[in-house]
């Protein structure tokens, strides 16, 4: 099996298997592609889950 791939905080780049400490990594990503877009994929998943928090207080 490859290696998988995640976004390191610290480097700010994609990077293939555990190179960095758990705390500076974000994923596994299937591959390179996604784990450089990690921060995008985050922001997204964020705005979504505030939009749902949102609706639900406001009882929409």
């Amino acid at each position: 099996m490859a290696e998988r791939w995640y976004y390191c905080l610290k480097h700010k780049r994609a990077e293939q298997g555990l190179q960095c400490w758990f705390r500076d990594r974000m994923g596994p990503y299937p591959d390179r592609a996604m784990a450089e877009r990690a921060l995008e994929i985050v922001r997204a998943r964020n705005d979504r889950e505030d939009s749902r928090d949102r609706n639900w207080r406001e009882g929409d």
